[in-house]
């Protein structure tokens, strides 16, 4: 179990790592636009296999990216593969929380496991206008992983 200390660094470092991305542009994914990059990202892993994807997920400014909308993947513990913030990648995620307290991976990964696919409410810096807000994820497992886009309310 992760130490209070190793919990706050880690969401520090998290949030002070989406900061550091310059704002896109103005308009906010929709719910569509993001479940239809879990489903792109879903049929690259089904083509091109798992690891493959998670690698060009990892790209900066890449197909998985668009405005506020970004590709994630973890694995069924809470390891983070693939994020928009590259120092996030390798992290073991599970005890994160959101402000509220949330420990949102735990929840996400409860909800694939018990669903296949859901879409998850919590709160998280928005990497465009630097605030927290609140945020719907939408996620889906694939074999081993979760892959999920989210849009920001």
């Amino acid at each position: 179990m992760l130490t209070r200390f190793v919990k706050l660094w880690m969401a520090g470092l998290f949030t002070l790592g989406l900061m550091s991305f310059p704002a896109q542009a103005a308009e906010h994914g929709s719910a569509n636009e993001a479940k239809a990059m879990v489903q792109k990202a879903i049929d690259a892993m089904k083509k091109h296999g798992v690891e493959a994807t998670v690698a060009e997920i990892n790209k900066r400014d890449g197909q998985y990216q668009d405005r506020d909308l970004y590709v994630v993947v973890y694995d069924m513990n809470g390891k983070n593969l693939a994020h928009l913030n590259p120092k996030m990648v390798g992290k073991e995620m599970f005890d994160l929380t959101d402000i509220d307290g949330k420990f949102f991976i735990r929840e996400r990964i409860e909800l694939v496991k018990a669903k296949g696919k859901a879409w998850q409410d919590y709160k998280f810096i928005n990497p465009t206008t630097k605030q927290i807000e609140p945020k719907s994820m939408y996620v889906e497992k694939f074999e081993n992983v979760i892959v999920g886009c989210g849009i920001y309310k």
